[in-house]
């Protein structure tokens, strides 16, 4: 399943830097210089999972496979993107097809390093940003509406109901409140018109606060900030140094430890990323466990058991019995499947089950 974190900022923020990181590819340009990005690169990141770990530690398969995010690093916009400026409206197009927005803000003073608005400021960065998200917002809608408009002449009810939707939609944002704030998000006219629009502040954010080493520590003035900003706008910050993490990529699990833990954090800014943005993407996983893989499955929340098996191949879906299930904690307690069939902690579940993050389970199927 890949599903699209885009990372958006200004130029030279450390976006770049931050995706290098991120995919362990080093092969994203980072340069002291705006747009060294022009093509988004994309990449897919296995999200860490202990869990995962410790039942292949247990299991001892010949391999294991962890879930994935899609990362996309999108060339830094700048203020008129929407209008074209900073061939601004390519990426914008490259933002709609991510669910998820990490908006790195850079939050450090370095004199050797260039800022394109000539000082340090989060939240200006930040508002510039999203500025251009609602005006191609409007641009976007307005050339929808006039489309709904057509069609509702000619007494398409669909378009007539998503017509009152987009036009009440257009004084909202046009008001400077993004999409995600809109009271109808829920109806049905929003839901079709948005599934081709792809508004770009309908998308969650997650801001990313890229500081230097010494602000991995205490927040700075420019975190508290950006925290500030994003606790009123009911998002989220993480607290990255992009260099550090890029500096940590080719250290073993022990080495990394050890680092972090002279930085004072107990888990990286790039793990944090990648769990809350599988988090925010209303993701989690389930496990398979067996001596030739264990392996994670992604799936969204709240799936059922058939859905889920899905994941696997269609055919256990359509000749779904029954779920094996077993607890994460159940699996690992009673040290594997064995232990935990003998302690009865084995369950059947049927088609309505709703599966749970974490566990360990076999299908039965007939086709």
């Amino acid at each position: 399943m890949g599903l699209g974190i885009g990372l958006v900022g200004l130029p030279n923020v450390g976006k770049s830097t931050t995706f290098n990181a991120l995919t362990k590819a080093q092969n994203a340009e980072s340069a002291n210089y705006p747009f060294c990005t022009i093509e988004p690169n994309k990449a897919v990141v296995p999200v860490p999972d202990k869990r995962l770990d410790e039942l292949a530690r247990i299991v001892t398969p010949e391999k294991v496979q962890y879930s994935t995010l899609d990362f996309v690093d999108i060339a830094g916009l700048v203020a008129g993107a929407s209008k074209g400026e900073g061939l601004g409206n390519k990426f914008l197009g490259n933002i709609r097809e991510t669910e998820v927005i990490l908006h790195i803000v850079r939050c450090f003073a370095d004199d050797n390093i260039v800022h394109t608005e000539g000082s340090i400021d989060p939240i200006r960065d930040v508002e510039i940003i999203e500025q251009e998200l609602l005006f191609a917002d409007i641009d976007a809608l307005l050339k929808r509406i006039e489309m709904l408009k057509k069609k509702a002449k000619g007494n398409d009810k669909d378009a007539k109901e998503q017509l009152v939707v987009a036009e009440a939609l257009l004084l909202h944002i046009e008001d400077g409140s993004p999409v995600s704030t809109f009271e109808d998000v829920e109806s049905d006219g929003f839901i079709a018109m948005n599934k081709d629009l792809r508004l770009l502040t309908s998308k969650p954010i997650i801001y990313g606060a890229n500081v230097d080493e010494d602000g991995l520590g205490e927040d700075n003035e420019y975190v508290e900030k950006l925290k500030a900003y994003a606790e009123e706008r009911d998002s989220e910050v993480i607290k990255l140094c992009a260099k550090v993490e890029e500096d940590m990529v080719d250290f073993d699990d022990e080495e990394r430890e050890e680092m972090l833990t002279d930085l004072g954090v107990t888990e990286s800014g790039l793990e944090q990323i990648i769990h809350k943005g599988f988090d925010k993407l209303g993701l989690q996983s389930y496990f398979t466990a067996g001596v030739k893989e264990v392996r994670a499955w992604t799936i969204r929340k709240n799936t059922t058991a058939p859905k889920a098996a899905a994941v696997i191949h269609n055919d256990f879906e359509k000749g779904f019995i029954r779920a094996e299930v077993i607890s994460y904690d159940d699996f690992v307690e009673f040290d594997g499947e064995s232990g935990a069939k003998e302690a009865g902690k084995n369950r059947l579940e049927g088609k309505e089950y709703i599966v749970q993050d974490g566990d360990v389970m076999h299908f039965r199927f007939n086709v």
